[in-house]
């Protein structure tokens, strides 16, 4: 999203906010409940080039988002509960579930202890290379091969591209160019040979971000242990999943689930798309292989009708350039996403 886009989005939550129409509108739009992605949960980072930092909040801002949603009524439940509340339309006290992805070290060091002094059940999604160590952890480092050079030459649709990033300001711009090029590229297997290159040219361990920065499977049982957590299956690879064969995309998704059935005894019933990268062909997968939810990006509140769609349930991103709790009120009003399906209709 670019800085003019967060601008725009963020004055529209404002506007909803001050004008009190989120609050007047919450009844129509709000749904039954709402499912919560979060990835990193730790201390502010030194540095000015942080691209990655909508994927990051602060402890600070967990705690204080958990005692704000119950202030407003809102039940804080496990992802089994909402599976069981949809499949049997136990659709009374509106709900929030917390679901983190990927298996971040600092959601067992900074988020963990706040959940459990709040009791708050959460949902953990794996990656297994990465507690295996085998894991590529690529927009991390990306972020790494920008921070460490102030000019990148690529070869970027048949076209070398010199792409000067002397400050951070240009820097910026260069890793969300790189970005949403590598993310363009339609086959997973050039994909990630585009990114090993990438990383291999500008002298950056394409494997170092995941052992640096997610748990191995000993932190992951400790986790596992408590009542609270759920542990969910995320791929092996955390691959684009539309962009591999029907063979590759079911061997990603099951073989996950095994993986950590083998790793911590206990087959995962739920499943989160990397990237939200799904459709209905990855819908069918997720369910045929016996998973009782699966969790998109869609931004959106749970409704009814989502009881005939749990492996593709929506989610609100709480995303680390909007840490303000008049932000998360409304968006768990669901009006930003119903104006904005409107929107949609309007210009069709």
């Amino acid at each position: 999203m670019s800085n003019l886009r967060y601008a725009a989005y963020r004055a529209g939550l404002e506007t909803l906010y001050f004008s009190g129409a989120h609050h007047v509108l919450r009844a129509l739009f709000s749904g039954i409940g709402t499912v919560l992605t979060l990835h990193h949960v730790r201390p502010p980072r030194e540095g000015s080039f942080q691209p990655n930092a909508i994927l990051q909040i602060s402890p600070q801002f967990l705690e204080r988002m958990i005692v704000r949603l119950r202030d407003r009524g809102f039940e804080i439940i496990s992802i089994d509960e909402v599976w069981r509340r949809l499949v049997e339309r136990d659709f009374g006290r509106q709900f929030v579930a917390f679901t983190f992805d990927d298996g971040y070290r600092d959601n067992l060091e900074h988020a963990w202890p706040i959940l459990r002094k709040h009791q708050v059940p959460f949902a953990l999604y794996i990656a297994t290379s990465f507690p295996d160590r085998l894991g590529e952890l690529w927009w991390a480092a990306l972020e790494r091969v920008v921070a460490k050079t102030d000019r990148l030459v690529l070869g970027i649709n048949d076209t070398t591209r010199f792409i000067e990033c002397p400050d951070t300001s240009r820097k910026y711009r260069a890793f969300h160019e790189v970005y949403w090029w590598l993310r363009s590229i339609p086959d997973e297997d050039t994909f990630r040979r585009t990114v090993r290159d990438i990383c291999a040219r500008y002298g950056v361990d394409l494997k170092a971000p995941g052992a640096e920065l997610c748990m191995d499977w000993a932190e992951i049982a400790q986790l596992a242990a408590d009542p609270l957590c759920t542990i969910g299956a995320h791929t092996i690879s955390h691959c684009f999943l539309s962009k591999v064969a029907d063979r590759i995309a079911r061997g990603e998704i099951q073989r996950s689930a095994e993986i950590i059935a083998a790793s911590l005894g206990k087959r995962p019933e739920h499943f989160a798309y990397p990237y939200g990268d799904a459709g209905r062909r990855e819908f069918a997968i997720v369910g045929d292989l016996g998973f009782k939810t699966a969790v998109t990006t869609t931004p959106g509140v749970l409704r009814p009708r989502h009881r005939d769609h749990l492996t593709a349930l929506p989610r609100i991103s709480v995303n680390g350039r909007f840490q303000a709790l008049r932000y998360m009120d409304v968006l768990v009003s669901g009006v930003p996403f119903a104006l904005h399906r409107q929107d949609q209709a309007a210009a069709a």
